[in-house]
């Protein structure tokens, strides 16, 4: 009796230690590469406990930035694209998540909101992070002024449709990761003036610093083209929809 008492203790025990293995593996998150830990380092990053927040220093202010980084993937992962953000006039924030996943804490941008009231903001997001942005955005409309998403869209609960606020969705031509059909169909739920623009031989990972994700396609342009691209896009449409209206 006591034989295969034991067998059962140890084959729970085994059972217990692959369920552990396997959630510690599902769970791990992309780590930020090097050329995110060199943008880290410049003097006008300050990392928080609930965001890292790159400082513009151009005199006269832009719109701030709220960004919610891509599932699993550290927020520093992100650090070239906010650098580069700030660097066009934009004081970003990368908001830290719980467990890394945006969807655990999608009203994390509202401590923003509260800090500096009287600050401009838009959002957006990477994957999952421009998900759970449009969430954020729908739910407080009077304090968000736009939302752009990279490689990501929104979806019903998340919908700009009656939102009267401008939408950027940017792709790049070699993602292997975003869901073709799902993201066409989540056009629905946004405005008939939102903009797409799509960077050629960018892929999904490249959004980010963090090297190949699973199942992405290999991108044909650097990563400090896409990051500048992506940079230019989602600034230029900032002062179009905000400071310059045409």
């Amino acid at each position: 009796m006591q034989k295969k008492r034991r067998r059962l203790l140890y084959l729970v025990l085994a059972i217990l230690a692959v369920a552990g293995a396997s959630l510690f593996f599902y769970f791990t998150p992309y780590e930020h590469d090097e050329r995110a830990r060199a943008a880290l380092e410049n003097e006008n990053v300050t990392n928080y406990k609930d965001w890292i927040v790159f400082q513009s220093r151009q005199q006269d202010a832009l719109p701030s930035i709220i960004f919610y980084p891509g599932g699993l993937v550290k927020p520093e992962a992100y650090a070239p694209l906010a650098l580069s953000l700030a660097d066009k006039g934009h004081t970003t924030y990368i908001v830290k998540m719980p467990l890394h996943l945006a969807v655990l804490g999608g009203q994390k941008g509202k401590a923003l909101l509260n800090q500096f009231p009287e600050s401009t903001f838009f959002i957006g997001g990477h994957s999952l992070g421009g998900v759970m942005a449009s969430r954020f955005a729908a739910d407080n409309q009077n304090s968000i002024e736009g939302v752009f998403f990279l490689a990501s869209y929104p979806d019903e609960e998340g919908s700009l449709v009656n939102a009267n606020m401008p939408a950027l969705s940017i792709t790049g031509s070699m993602d292997g990761v975003l869901n073709t059909e799902a993201y066409q169909a989540a056009a629905s739920y946004l405005p008939t003036d939102a903009s797409y623009p799509v960077i050629s031989g960018g892929n999904h990972s490249q959004f980010g610093s963090y090297g190949q994700q699973k199942g992405d396609l290999k991108a044909e342009i650097p990563p400090e083209e896409q990051t500048e691209v992506t940079a230019e896009l989602v600034s230029d449409w900032i002062k179009k929809a905000f400071l310059q209206p045409q």
